[in-house]
């Protein structure tokens, strides 16, 4: 092979393990500036949920919350917002904290446009203002995938963009809870934001399970808007 063309190989490869990096990982920070994580080595950490809400289950994890006194933040759906404000409320009324999850979590989401990913955004915001009367300023893209179009969008509305440091892998079906509580202890570490999901089987109990014995190692779960000044709301 000449030489030229092996270098151009090698640039190419390189280009798409950098391009994959900096869309999948959203703490790499390349296209948007993602909170990923509290400053400090004091243990305090952060529950947050992607996906709600659930029908089902959202109120049996927010039971669970209001049981061990745990305010956690809400990453919303806006389309199952709106099918669910009764629950939208609640959380709301019981002081966690919610922001957007696009308006339909398509697996298409992270392939559109930016006008496109701008009106979802824009749509859930309106969607949760009109249940709650409060403006969101989170936002978590869904699939934790970031890009151009999504950074311009997310610019655009001007929304903090929340990712996680610390991952569930809460929605495979044949993991069992307890080896993912397990897994989650692990990797615990001083400002870690938890990423759960409120829509997952049992997550109830995976959630007490882990709140009980995280608070066992010495670890202070707060708010997240606790573990750095971010802003939550414009109102």
């Amino acid at each position: 092979m000449p030489v030229t063309v092996y270098i151009l190989l090698v640039f190419a490869v390189l280009l798409l393990s950098f391009g994959y990096y900096a869309s999948f990982f959203i703490d790499s920070k390349v296209y948007v500036k993602a909170f990923c994580r509290g400053q400090g080595m004091e243990r305090k950490i952060a529950l947050t949920f992607d996906d709600g809400p659930d029908e089902t289950m959202t109120a049996r994890v927010l039971d669970v919350l209001a049981r061990h006194h745990v305010k956690a933040a809400f990453f919303l759906i806006g389309e199952k917002a709106g099918r669910h404000p009764e629950l939208v409320r609640r959380m709301v009324r019981e002081g966690h904290i919610i922001g957007s999850h696009s308006l339909t979590h398509t697996g298409l989401f992270p392939f559109a446009n930016r006008v496109r990913i701008a009106a979802e955004l824009e749509k859930t915001r309106d969607i949760l203002k009109a249940i709650t009367g409060k403006t969101v300023c989170l936002f978590r893209p869904p699939f934790g995938v970031t890009n151009p179009a999504v950074a311009a969008a997310v610019r655009a509305g001007e929304y903090q963009t929340v990712g996680w440091s610390l991952r569930a892998f809460d929605t495979r079906r044949r993991v069992s809870r307890e080896r993912i509580r397990r897994r989650l202890l692990r990797g615990l570490h001083p400002g870690a934001v938890v990423l759960l999901h409120d829509r997952c089987d049992k997550a109830d109990s995976l959630v007490e399970g882990f709140i009980m014995t995280a608070r066992e190692k010495g670890y202070e779960i707060v708010g997240l808007d606790q573990l750095s000044n971010i802003k939550v709301y414009e109102n």
